[in-house]
């Protein structure tokens, strides 16, 4: 199911009818400006579903309807010239997805000197009408509102405007993401960690929320893998962690033969369930099995992690879909908490054990030894790694307390400086308003204590998914 990701991006234009006998070309003009939209949209890696002009409201429901067959997941509307919201409502309304109205003038300007020398007032208005795209936007507006659709802007120009190709990048880029969660299976394997009521969550929210399935998983069935993993499968997954880790030099061979047999049951795991992502826990007293299960799951869960298979400790679910929505854009996605407040460097210190996001630190991951791993029982190995410096963005799917879910999102940088070595992933972030004001202004809006945070800043993606799912997103900086 995972990998049913390739977008499918419903487009038309609108015109009148009425006008293609009345001005010679303009019909073709105007398809050909659609065209241009069509082509400049497969850069992006979409399946275009281009219906040229849509001119009466009979092609407008033959329209919604062929929408509909293609399953498209957004709609863009290019408004060319004026025409009568009876063309646009039917096709809206059937294809029942997102909808941007594309504003987009040919040019920056007309050409004001040759267009009032053309002394032909028939060939003036067909020139005219050729600009005016921003005509019927109101009226489109209007019916929208009355009719309880959604819909969202771009307005500029068709060319050379990299304003226009930026944000209709981002909105397919955005539907993407939320198809992926759509066909997404998340594993959830373990039990919550007692107590921590934060994190606990509505599994039926969660599905209905991003679409989705959510498979429940015993930990005996990753321990009952392990007893299938041979020899020589363990000796291949040694050789994959060293390439990808640094393995430091107190971590026993025991540990990593350990560690890379669990790898490979988790890998067993993840395609026997098809899974895109996975949160988990336990505490894995009482049955030595699972007792050696879970506390050798770190590099082998990192590992995943890195293959876009995010993995959240702790059975954050709430965590597991942020991660996955991060690591869909392509940002990363690591499991992250505060960890301190440095106010000597006005930074927030950031991090969790457990696993990490390979492809987002800076330099190369260290795989550490731990006695214990605080909080919960056993040892063996674990990762230590910063994210990469530069810009980053925090994601919190924030369960609220009227029965809806939220996207909670901060924009910062990962600066270079001391962090704590303690076997652990851990940064140094610094946010444009300040630590102090910073982490008030997260709190406010009561999250869990777990984040997503992800390389780059795209908080303007994350709000226009929030769009396309119907959820608030909430930006504090």
């Amino acid at each position: 199911m995972h990998t049913q990701t390739k977008v499918k991006v419903g487009l038309f234009g609108i015109g009148l009818r009425a006008y293609w006998e009345q001005f010679t070309g303009l019909e073709e003009r105007l398809t050909g400006y659609v065209n241009v939209v069509a082509k400049s949209m497969e850069a992006f890696d979409a399946e275009i579903v281009n219906l040229g002009l849509i001119d009466t409201p009979e092609k407008a429901f033959e329209a919604g309807h062929t929408f509909k067959c293609a399953d498209v997941d957004i709609l863009f509307l290019y408004v060319s010239t004026y025409a009568l919201s009876a063309t646009v409502l039917p096709v809206v309304r059937k294809a029942n997805v997102p909808v941007i109205v594309l504003n987009l003038s040919p040019e920056a300007s007309i050409d004001y000197a040759s267009f009032n020398k053309l002394n032909d007032r028939t060939a003036m208005t067909g020139e005219w009408l050729a600009h005016c795209s921003s005509c019927s936007v109101p009226e489109i507006a209007n019916v929208f509102n009355r009719s309880k659709i959604p819909f969202y802007q771009v307005t500029g120009m068709l060319k050379n405007d990299p304003h226009v190709w930026k944000e209709v990048e981002e909105w397919v880029d955005a539907a993407r993401v939320a198809r992926v969660m759509y066909y997404n299976r998340l594993g959830i394997m373990g039990n919550y960690y007692g107590g921590m009521m934060d994190i606990y969550t509505d599994l039926t929210l969660q599905c209905a929320t991003f679409g989705g399935h959510i498979e429940i998983i015993e930990v005996d069935e990753l321990s009952h893998l392990r007893e299938s993993v041979t020899t020589e499968e363990t000796a291949a997954k040694i050789l994959e962690i060293q390439q990808e880790f640094d393995v430091q030099a107190d971590c026993s061979p025991y540990e990593l033969d350990r560690a890379a047999h669990t790898a490979v049951a988790l890998d067993k795991l993840v395609a026997k369930h098809q899974l895109g992502s996975l949160a988990y826990y336990h505490k894995g007293t009482g049955n030595a099995a699972n007792e050696n299960t879970v506390t050798s799951v770190i590099l082998g869960n990192s590992l995943l992690t890195g293959k876009n298979i995010p993995v959240a400790g702790e059975y954050e679910i709430k965590n597991a879909q942020a991660m996955k929505i991060m690591d869909s854009f392509g940002a990363g996605g690591s499991f992250t908490e505060y960890y301190a407040m440095d106010f000597n460097d006005d930074v927030v210190l950031m991090g969790h054990d457990g696993p990490c996001h390979p492809k987002i630190a800076e330099g190369k991951i260290k795989v550490r030894p731990l006695q214990v791993y605080h909080g919960k029982v056993g040892n063996g190995l674990s990762v230590e790694m910063s994210v990469s410096y530069g810009p980053v963005t925090l994601l919190s799917v924030v369960e609220t307390g009227d029965g809806t879910l939220k996207l909670l999102v901060a924009e910062g940088e990962s600066v270079p400086g001391e962090i704590l070595e303690i076997g652990n992933t851990n940064s140094r972030y610094r946010f444009p308003l300040g630590a102090r004001n910073f982490v008030e202004a997260w709190n406010r809006q009561g999250p869990a204590h777990h984040c997503a945070i992800g390389k780059g800043h795209i908080a303007s993606k994350i709000k226009k998914l929030g769009d396309i799912l119907k959820v608030s997103t909430v930006q504090v900086c």
